[in-house]
């Protein structure tokens, strides 16, 4: 069983673009390859929008060299390409981007939801893609809430939803460049469950609210407090103090170098700044986003 190697917090709430409060809950700039593959996490809200004509959110802005899964738990977000793709990200549903080659958008409240208002929270993940794959075409995944894998967890200790990855023989929809598990998971306070990990694996757990223990003696997980476990040893065992909302990500790390800069994550530094060149010469997009839905209801 892995074991508890460490607690990284962040209670310092920010905005970015329109959107706040924004917790910033790990990069690789502060836990370099620590995380690898995955990148960093953002988690908006929770809050209230005040209806307004207003559209609120981050205006156009590029990505190249990764992956952006967007998880919306409350509210809804529009996405809009500078090809004119995108859509709607509804409460339950994901959106998973691989900017790949290049792509530029913007991400704002529906207009529905920003005339109606109401509470909002979302989780932004950044997920690395592996140096073969960061120059291929961009393309969007839209995982409809009903396409995504909901387990009932043995004795009522709650449910798992599979967005990427397998759980006891159900597979989420995620096309993915390489091996992981994206799991947004409930625990009933009082229970124990035990999550799939392998050995050498990646294995982060994010406490969207709740307390939860690893072992007794342990230093315990909190609201917006993520784990960072060992990468020895198989699976995860967690027991809920109070009823806990986490996201789980196991995968295994990439060996390759990483540089990254402000929307550009690459393998080395002159990338990074052929990126630059690319979007100052109007050369950055490549090719247009490909869209891939998934609406089948469970």
């Amino acid at each position: 069983m892995k074991t508890l190697a460490f607690i990284h917090s962040n209670s310092t709430q920010t905005a970015v673009g329109d959107f706040a409060p924004v917790t910033s809950v790990f990069s690789h700039y502060e836990l370099g390859n620590t995380v690898s593959p995955f990148l960093l996490l953002d988690h908006l809200g929770p809050g209230i929008l005040k209806p307004s004509k207003l559209r609120k959110g981050v205006d156009e802005h590029p990505h190249r060299g990764f992956e952006t899964v967007t998880m919306m738990f409350k509210g809804e977000l529009e996405h809009i390409d500078s090809t004119g793709g995108g859509g709607i990200i509804a409460a339950g549903d994901v959106q998973w981007m691989t900017a790949a080659s290049g792509i530029l958008h913007k991400e704002v409240f529906s207009q529905a939801f920003s005339e109606t208002g109401g509470p909002f929270e979302m989780l932004q993940l950044w997920v690395n893609l592996p140096a073969k794959d960061k120059m291929n075409a961009p393309r969007y995944q839209s995982l409809r809430a009903g396409s995504i894998p909901k387990i009932n967890l043995a004795q009522d200790a709650g449910w798992l939803r599979v967005i990427a990855g397998e759980y006891l023989g159900h597979t989420g929809p995620a096309k993915v460049h390489s091996p992981m598990q994206v799991y947004d998971v409930f625990m009933a306070q009082g229970h124990t469950v035990q999550l799939p990990a392998q050995s050498g694996d990646t294995t982060l757990i994010y406490m969207r609210s709740g307390r939860a223990a690893f072992q007794p003696d342990d230093e315990q997980l909190q609201d917006s407090g993520l784990a960072v476990m060992s990468s020895f040893g198989d699976d995860v065992e967690l027991t809920a103090l109070q009823d806990c909302s986490i996201l789980y990500l196991s995968a295994a790390p990439f060996a390759e170098p990483l540089y990254g800069r402000g929307y550009f994550v690459m393998n080395h530094y002159d990338e990074v700044m052929q990126a630059y060149e690319d979007l100052k010469n109007g050369t950055f997009i490549q090719s247009a986003a490909q869209e891939e839905g998934s609406e089948t209801e469970l």
